[in-house]
């Protein structure tokens, strides 16, 4: 999951409720990453140097904390087969990881 949210950041920097609704959309609905769990996720990217957060506030909005890569040289291997993973996805070979109903949705 670490290397999905590394792909997911390579774009532009994202705030954690973005990243998870990225995903979420990408798959189509099939992973789905609740804020209590991707938070420790992104905590401990940031504590392996391998992502910066940055809390960014805006008028009229509540604060968000953007992660965005580090130098790459500091990064793991983040190559990882988009493609693969969307027909795990579609075969159901993605096993749910929590007590979450549903026939379609892996809860993250």
């Amino acid at each position: 999951m670490m290397q999905l949210l590394l792909s997911v950041l390579e774009a532009r920097p994202r705030h954690g409720y973005e990243l998870g609704k990225l995903i979420e959309t990408q798959s189509g609905g099939r992973l789905v990453f609740h804020l209590d769990s991707l938070h420790p996720l992104l905590s401990r990217l940031e504590e392996r140097g391998w992502i910066k957060g940055a809390w960014v506030e805006k008028a009229g909005e509540r604060r968000r904390r953007f992660y965005r890569l580090t130098p790459t040289e500091s990064l793991p291997m983040t190559d990882i087969d988009l493609s693969a993973l969307d027909r795990e996805l579609k075969k159901g070979a993605v096993q749910r990881m929590s007590r979450e109903p549903s026939n379609q949705t892996t809860w993250l």
